[in-house]
C-alpha cells in the first residue's frame, strides 16, 4: 500500500528502512516476474511441440483411415504401419527429451509420468544391486559419525548383449602305474571318461547355439544369412550353409515331438484347421512351386478346458482334399474351418473312422459384406455387419465361461438373432441381381448356414477360426523374410521347427530354453516311453527355476483364470512333496494328489487358488 506524504517518518534512519524494504518488495517482484516470464516460455514451446505431436498423431489416423477403408492400391500391411508407427514414436521421444533437457518443469512431469505407467519389474530376473554412498560419512556439524535411517531404491531394466563363448571339455586319461610295471595293464588299460553326446557329432555348436539358430529363424524371422552377418561382427566366420546344415539336424532329431504333437491333437475332441502357401524352389524350373503348410490348432482357453494350446504344421505340395483326408486321418471331432470345399471330404462316411463334424467361420462370412459395404451406399451389406455384430458382442461377454454356460447364453440371446437373420437374407437375395456381390455373400453364408449355426447348440465351438489364423501369421512373416523353402524337405522341416516353437508360445513357454533342454534330452537317447515329458506344456527348469503351473492347474483341477501366483505356490509345493525334487510325472503326480487329500492340503491349497489368494 502507497504511503501518503503525511505519514512517511522525519527521521533518516526510519526513510532509509522504508526505501530498503520497497527495494526489497522490488526484487522480489521482479524475480517472480522473470520466473512467470520464463514459465509462461516453457510452456508456450510446450505447446509447440504438443501441436507437432497432434499433427504427427493426425497424419497416423489419416494413414489408418486410409489403410482400413481405401483403394487396395494405397492400403499397407500391418508391417508396414508399425515401421511407420516406430518413426513417429521415436521422433516424439527425442522431442521429449529436448524439452526435458531445456526445462525443468516438463522434466519432473516427465519423471512422474513414467513413474507411474512404467509398472514393475519381474521378480524372477536377477538383480544387480549398485549401492551409492555419500563421500563422507562424517556428520559435518559435530564431526561423529552418521548412521543410516532408510534408503531410497529404485529399479532399471538393463540387457547384457548376447555373447559368444567358447566351451572347452577336458576328458582326462588315466592309467595304472603298478600295472604299467607289471605288464598287466592289458585289463584295465587306459581310463576315460566318455565324450558326451552331440546334436552335431565333429561340430562346433552346443545345443544352446542351434536353439538360439532356431528360435531366431522361425521365432524372430531372421533369415539364416543373417544370422551369418551377426556372427561375422563377433569375429567368428560360420557360413550360411553351416548354420542350415545345423537346422536340419535339429529338425531331424524333433520329428518325433512333432509326430506325437500331431496325434496328441487328432486325439482332440474340436480343432481348428487352415491353410496358407509356402513357396518351394522347383530347381527343374528354375523358379519357385507353391507349396502348403495345413496348420491344425487347439486351444480351448475362451471356456476353461483343461487341454493346454497347440498348433501343428504339416506340409503338403498342394492344396486338394487329398491333403485334408491324410492329415487329418484319424480324428473324428468337430473341425473348425473357413469355408474352403476341401474340407468337405472330411464328412464323407466311407472315410476311415467316423466322419467329421464342420462348424464355419463368421468371420470369413462377416469379411465378404465389409468389403461391399466400404465401397459405400450398401444398405445390405451393411445391416448385415450390424447384424453379425451383435453376435460378436455377444461372444465377447460370455467369453471365459464355462462350455455349458456359454451354450445357454447363446441359446437365450444369439439364437433369436439368427433366426430373423436366415430369412432377412432370404428375402434380400430375391431382391438383388444374382450376379451381384452382395448376392454372392448372402449365398456364401446360406449355403454353409448348418455349419455356421453348430456353434449354438455347443459351447466348446468358438464364432470364427481366429485361433488358427493368428497361428498362420508367424508362418507369413518368415515367407516375407525366407521368401521360400529350399525343396519339399525344407518345407517338412519348417514345419516340424515352427510347430513346436509355436506350441511353446502359446504355452507361455521360453522357446530358447525348452529347445536347448529338449536337444539335449534326445541326443543322450531319452527314452521313447517318455516322449510326453519333451512337450512343451510339460517344460520345468531344473531346480528352483520356473515351476511348472500346468502341474497344479492338472492337480487342484483348476481353470486359467486362476492367478499365477496362486498356481505357482499349489505347483512348488508338489515339486517339494516329489522323490526326485524336480516337476512330478503323470504317476508321482497322483500319488502326491492322494497325499495332499488325505492330510488336508489340497482342499485349503484349492480354495485358496480358487479364492484368487496368493
Amino acid at each position: 500500500m502507497a504511503l501518503k506524504t503525511e505519514d512517511l517518518p522525519d527521521d533518516v534512519e526510519s526513510l532509509k528502512a522504508l526505501i530498503r524494504a520497497a527495494r526489497a518488495d522490488n526484487a522480489r517482484l521482479e524475480a517472480e516476474r522473470r520466473r512467470l516470464e520464463q514459465e509462461g516460455q516453457a510452456l508456450s514451446g510446450e505447446v509447440d511441440r504438443l501441436s507437432a505431436q497432434n499433427e504427427r498423431l493426425d497424419h497416423i489416423i489419416a494413414v489408418l483411415r486410409r489403410a482400413q477403408f481405401g483403394r487396395s492400391s494405397e492400403r499397407i500391411s500391418d508391417d508396414q504401419l508399425n515401421l511407420a508407427l516406430e518413426d513417429v514414436e521415436t521422433a516424439h521421444g527425442a522431442d521429449d527429451a529436448k524439452a526435458e533437457k531445456a526445462n525443468d518443469i516438463v522434466r519432473r512431469e516427465g519423471i512422474k509420468g513414467r513413474r507411474t505407467n512404467r509398472g514393475k519389474l519381474p521378480a524372477h530376473l536377477p538383480r544387480e544391486e549398485i549401492v551409492i554412498e555419500p563421500e563422507s560419512t562424517i556428520c559435518p556439524c559435530c564431526g561423529g559419525t552418521l548412521h543410516a535411517i532408510g534408503e531410497d531404491i529404485s529399479e532399471r531394466l538393463d540387457k547384457v548383449p548376447a555373447k559368444l563363448r567358447v566351451i572347452v571339455t577336458r576328458r582326462p586319461k588315466f592309467a595304472c602305474r603298478a600295472c604299467e610295471k607289471n605288464g598287466a595293464d592289458e585289463t584295465a588299460g587306459v581310463i576315460q571318461a566318455p565324450a558326451p553326446l552331440r546334436l552335431v557329432e565333429g561340430g562346433l555348436p552346443t545345443e544352446a547355439l542351434v536353439a538360439d539358430v532356431l528360435v531366431s529363424k522361425y521365432a524372430d524371422h531372421l533369415p539364416l544369412y543373417r544370422q551369418a552377418q551377426i556372427l561375422a561382427r563377433e569375429g567368428v566366420a560360420i557360413d550360411r550353409s553351416t548354420l542350415a546344415h545345423w537346422v536340419g539336424f535339429a529338425a531331424f532329431e524333433l520329428q518325433p515331438l512333432h509326430a506325437r504333437l500331431v496325434e496328441t491333437l487328432k486325439s482332440s475332441a474340436k480343432l481348428f484347421a487352415d491353410e496358407t502357401r509356402c513357396p518351394v524352389l522347383d530347381p527343374g524350373r528354375g523358379r519357385t512351386k507353391t507349396g502348403y503348410l495345413w496348420a491344425i490348432a487347439r486351444d480351448d482357453r475362451s471356456w476353461g478346458g483343461s487341454d493346454p494350446p497347440a498348433v501343428a504344421y504339416l506340409y503338403a505340395p498342394g492344396r486338394g482334399a487329398e491333403h485334408a483326408v491324410r492329415h487329418l486321418a484319424g480324428f473324428t471331432g468337430i473341425l473348425q474351418v473357413d469355408g474352403y470345399a476341401a474340407y468337405e471330404a472330411l464328412t464323407n462316411r466311407p472315410r476311415a473312422g467316423a466322419p467329421v463334424t464342420l462348424a464355419f467361420c463368421w468371420s470369413h462370412f462377416r469379411r465378404k459384406f465389409y468389403d461391399i459395404a466400404k465401397a459405400g451406399d450398401a444398405p445390405i451389406a451393411t445391416e448385415a455387419l450390424q447384424r453379425i455384430g451383435m453376435l460378436y458382442e455377444i461372444e465377447a461377454e460370455i467369453r471365459g465361461r464355462s462350455a455349458d454356460e456359454r451354450r445357454i447364453e447363446r441359446k437365450a440371446r444369439s439364437q433369436p438373432i439368427i433366426d430373423a437373420l436366415q430369412p432377412w437374407l432370404e428375402i434380400q437375395r430375391g431382391r438383388v441381381s444374382g450376379r451381384s456381390p452382395v448376392a454372392e455373400a448372402m449365398r456364401y453364408g446360406l449355403g454353409r448356414w448348418e455349419g455356421l449355426t453348430r456353434f449354438l447348440a455347443d459351447g466348446r465351438i468358438e464364432i470364427d477360426t481366429n485361433v488358427v489364423e493368428r497361428s498362420i501369421r508367424p508362418i507369413a512373416l518368415n515367407r516375407k523374410n525366407a521368401l521360400f523353402a529350399g525343396s519339399d524337405e525344407g518345407g517338412v522341416n519348417w514345419a516340424i521347427i515352427a510347430s513346436l516353437i509355436e506350441t511353446a508360445k502359446l504355452n507361455g513357454v521360453n522357446p530358447h530354453a525348452w529347445l536347448t533342454d529338449t536337444l539335449t534330452k534326445l541326443v543322450s537317447r531319452w527314452p521313447a516311453s517318455r516322449i510326453d515329458d519333451l512337450m512343451p506344456w510339460a517344460y520345468t527348469k531344473d531346480g528352483a527355476g520356473t515351476v511348472n503351473v500346468r502341474t497344479a492347474q492338472r492337480v487342484l483341477f483348476v481353470d486359467h483364470s486362476v492367478p499365477a501366483t496362486c498356481l505357482s505356490r499349489a505347483a512348488a509345493r508338489f515339486k517339494a512333496l516329489s522323490p526326485s525334487g524336480n516337476a512330478p510325472t503323470t504317476r508321482v503326480r497322483r500319488r502326491i494328489s492322494r497325499r495332499m487329500r488325505s492330510s488336508g492340503l489340497f482342499v485349503r491349497m484349492r480354495r485358496q487358488c480358487s479364492s484368487g489368494k496368493p
